[in-house]
């Protein structure tokens, strides 16, 4: 199966450097996105920037990022990326 580039979504997880706090969004271009919001540029975490990327997963399509990505915001997802960075199982 092939996949266009408009299907290729992602969801990320970053994390505050100097704060405890972890935000999980969903991008085409992550590491554009990190970038954007280690400048600033998203309102939701200019306040606690510089940030670190933890974990991102390829969703294929925007739908199914959104629903990753409601589910990593949802207490057990939450617990799930806990239990990865717990066994090592995460980028830190």
């Amino acid at each position: 199966m092939v996949i266009s580039n408009q299907e290729k979504w992602y969801v990320y997880v970053i994390e505050s450097i100097p704060f405890n706090f972890r935000y999980i969004g969903m991008s085409k271009n992550v590491v554009d996105r990190l970038k954007l919001h280690n400048y600033g540029k998203v309102k939701s975490t200019k306040a606690r920037k510089p940030y670190k990327l933890i974990y991102y997963e390829f969703a294929g399509n925007r739908q199914n990022a959104r629903i990753l990505e409601k589910y990593y915001k949802s207490g057990a997802g939450r617990r799930k990326i806990q239990r990865m960075i717990n066994n090592n199982n995460i980028i830190l």
